[in-house]
């Protein structure tokens, strides 16, 4: 049925919804520079263009085998799941679509603890992981199973003897994320993996922050379960997936959403096949342009921290090298964490800790699991730099962030004379 059969076209719909003056005060100020990444990126022109003709020609469900709406829009689906095969080593029929890595985590970690159960109740993780995976497991500790938190070295890099250290015959699953989302840290999967194969337990990692940034191979590294999400690769929000080891060994997962029994029963639901096709498109596009882009932005990266690191009490946090290419991430001294955000909003967005729990008051529990103080976990940025950032804007945000860091530490040693 028609819109004008409706007895009111777009045009009226238009005029008749309700008008405002009120303008809000972002849309009238000049934009910040945008090195917030690590929290989501700007979708890729490219990726659009691509994701568009799923929205009107091509719109039917993937699941409709019976005509050509329906035939058009699986295989939109089957190219994507193919491609993200392809950018980890697996084969198409692992790929679990999902609404994103929170959700993937979700079905990895509760689904993976549903079918072993009875082999055994120990999970192993990092105290450094997203809430995605530390909520889940505290989730399940509720539940009665134990849960053991491994700390982290001051480099937040995880300690492979206390890893060794805390495996039991009844361990069931480790979960270790391929890149921090707040420091950047690459952890040694290929290390872990083999631990774990070795022990008959099975690795997840949340790969979230590293997909098309960073090598992952399923297969070289002994991966069972990984977590993907399109965002965070200049792709559309709402779709990630979780690959789930077929073979060798094959991994039961029970699923934790039941319905109409999509994606061989492990996740149903309708498939969103333009966020799919998007989600396909960009991880294409970053394998495409990995290395010029890794090499890019560790140029950025290193000219932002050699100007910030000119600044007596400015901390590096994570490992210096081992790290995603475009996060740095410091901790600075003498100064209020809520002033120097505040400073430094007018020319540059950006993150204190996780976005996804910005929200809380509390300082980023993996920089005082790093053995950070809370003040310096509080006064902390993290510089989360994209494929569309260039050198200017990196000098900008150098020159705001030095002056703002120096005027806040002025105005504190002045209120501190004043007050003596």
């Amino acid at each position: 049925m028609g819109s004008r059969e409706w007895g009111v076209g777009v045009e009226g719909v238009q005029e008749n919804l309700p008008t405002t003056n009120y303008q809000l005060p972002i849309l009238i100020m000049s934009r910040p520079i945008y090195l917030d990444c690590h929290s989501t990126t700007p979708l890729d022109e490219r990726v659009l263009q691509a994701m568009s003709p799923y929205f009107r020609e091509h719109f039917g469900n993937p699941s409709s085998n019976s005509h050509v709406y329906g035939w058009e829009a699986e295989a939109g689906v089957r190219q994507s799941r193919e491609i993200l095969a392809g950018a980890i080593a697996a084969t198409p029929e692992e790929i679990v679509f999902t609404s994103g890595a929170t959700e993937a985590n979700n079905l990895a970690i509760k689904g993976v603890a549903e079918a072993y159960f009875q082999k055994g109740r120990h999970i192993i993780t990092l105290v450094t992981e997203h809430n995605a995976v530390i909520d889940p497991s505290e989730y399940l500790r509720s539940l009665g199973f134990e849960v053991t938190f491994l700390p982290v070295q001051t480099d937040g890099l995880i300690d492979l003897e206390k890893l060794a250290q805390a495996f039991r015959p009844d361990t069931i699953l480790v979960s270790v994320m391929a890149a921090n989302n707040e420091i950047g840290v690459l952890q040694p999967l290929a290390e872990i993996g083999k631990m774990c194969r070795d022990r008959q337990v099975l690795f997840h990692t949340d790969a979230a922050q590293a997909i098309g940034k960073t090598p992952l191979d399923v297969e070289a590294m002994q991966i069972d379960l990984m977590s993907l999400t399109a965002h965070k690769v200049h792709g559309p929000k709402g779709i990630g997936a979780l690959y789930v080891r077929r073979r060798n060994p094959r991994v039961q997962l029970a699923p934790q959403l039941h319905g109409g029994g999509q994606e061989r029963g492990m996740r149903s639901g309708t498939l969103y096949t333009p966020q799919i096709v998007g989600f396909g498109q960009a991880v294409a596009i970053a394998l495409a342009e990995r290395e010029t882009e890794t090499k890019r932005q560790i140029q950025l990266r290193d000219r932002l921290w050699q100007k910030l690191s000119q600044l007596d009490g400015v901390y590096l946090n994570g490992h210096p090298s081992l790290r995603l290419p475009g996060n740095l991430n410091i901790s600075v001294e003498g100064v209020d964490g809520t002033a120097l955000h505040l400073g430094l909003q007018p020319v540059v967005a950006v993150s204190s800790g996780a976005a996804c729990s910005s929200a809380k008051t509390a300082p980023s529990h993996v920089l005082i699991a790093l053995g950070r103080s809370e003040q310096l976990a509080y006064a902390s940025i993290r510089f989360g730099i994209g494929r569309f950032n260039t050198v200017e804007e990196i000098d900008r945000v150098a020159e705001h962030a030095v002056a703002t860091i120096s005027s806040l530490r002025r105005q504190k040693q002045l209120s501190v004379t004043c007050y003596q």
